[in-house]
């Protein structure tokens, strides 16, 4: 089973320059083989192999030109070609969108390194082909499994990280058996960031809207530095440091909401969403995206292959919400300002989020034939 371990690096100024140096080789290296398939595509009809790009990797560096490419680790130029091959698969079965030139003027740079690293975890150091020994805060250790790629990441605020992938030699649990005791249906939502089918609501707690007023503020100030001056530089740097804290702290929340969920539960049911479509609606959108819910789901999944539990979904044009779950009702008129509602046929009342919850599940449980287990 592959899990990855991320630490945090303190590079000398000599190693931040080889940092750049590889972040700027790699970032080469994809822009120059996307253009080689394009053409190749363009020109024959053919798409070029990685293996084809890789001896044009070792043809660039016998150039004059890019000889300044033999002081990268070669691997990772390599990798840099593995990357876009993956970009390509991701396009042509997941109908995700075309790969893109990538720029330097991204605050986020990153490079592989497949092998020939070491961990050194006495004297806290990570060797790294063509770098050195980088001082490594190794926090935790992962045991006696097999080293596969290592990245190297660098933070809009300038911090330095590296997420190590490890093959622990263990085989992915088996899924637990579930019954309709032991499964929760989970909605999720803007004023609730999440509520479950047995009636608890979780908070949303909304860490960008309380950041908002600081935003404002740094970036109207940005707006008044000098293009190209270091004033406006250091003022660029204040709004990325709270971007970061946003993102750490949506990330916390979210890491303790799902590992609770899926420890209490066998199973856990949710509901398909179209984000990419929900975004359009200007309203929501800013709100929508505070929230992250494709980020929660993706931590629910991946927990859910660790422990051996089991994620269901429903179809996203599920009535969830109005359809009564004590008699089945239909109320066709409940509009999203309608927090509460009653049933006309039996009478029960409903709280809007609790009664979809309960409904998510009921559909998930009666697909799989678990009713009434």
């Amino acid at each position: 089973m592959l899990k990855a371990y991320k630490y945090r690096m303190y590079p000398t100024k000599e190693q931040e320059e080889k940092f750049f140096q590889h972040f700027g080789a790699c970032r080469f290296i994809y822009n120059w083989a996307l253009e080689q398939k394009i053409k190749s595509y363009e020109q024959d009809g053919k798409s070029i192999s990685r293996f084809d790009l890789n001896k044009g990797i070792t043809i660039l560096k016998r150039d004059g030109e890019h000889e300044w490419l033999k002081d990268v680790n070669s691997q990772s130029l390599q990798g840099a070609t593995l990357n876009l091959d993956n970009a390509f698969t991701r396009f042509f079965r997941e109908k995700r969108s075309f790969p893109k030139f990538k720029s330097k003027k991204n605050p986020v740079q990153a490079y592989n390194v497949p092998q020939n690293y070491k961990v050194d975890f006495e004297n806290n150091k990570i060797y790294l082909p063509k770098i050195g020994n980088v001082k490594t805060i190794l926090h935790r250790h992962y045991g006696d499994g097999d080293l596969k790629t290592a990245t190297v990441s660098r933070t809009s605020t300038g911090k330095y990280y590296i997420s190590i992938l490890v093959d622990n030699g263990l085989e992915t649990p088996k899924k637990s058996e579930f019954s309709e005791n032991d499964t929760v249906g989970i909605d999720v939502g803007i004023k609730d960031f999440a509520i479950t089918s047995n009636g608890n609501k979780i908070d949303n707690p909304k860490h960008l809207r309380n950041s908002m007023k600081r935003l404002k503020v740094l970036s109207k100030r940005l707006s008044r530095k000098q293009k190209g001056s270091k004033n406006r530089k250091k003022a660029r740097q204040k709004i990325a440091k709270i971007h970061e804290k946003i993102s750490n702290q949506r990330h916390d929340f979210q890491h303790k909401v799902s590992t609770k969920l899926i420890s209490e539960n066998q199973a856990v049911v949710l509901e398909t969403l179209n984000v990419s479509g929900m975004l359009k609606n200007h309203n929501l959108a800013q709100h929508i995206s505070d929230a992250s819910w494709s980020s929660f789901v993706t931590k629910l999944e991946y927990k859910a292959e660790w422990y051996g539990k089991t994620i269901l979904r429903i179809g996203q044009f599920e009535p969830s919400t109005k359809i009564c779950n004590v008699c089945g009702y239909h109320n066709k008129n409940i509009t999203l300002a309608d927090r509460k509602w009653q049933c006309h046929d039996c009478g029960t009342s409903h709280d809007r989020d609790v009664n979809a919850a309960v409904n998510i599940k009921k559909f998930a449980l009666n697909t799989q034939n678990l009713i009434g287990i």
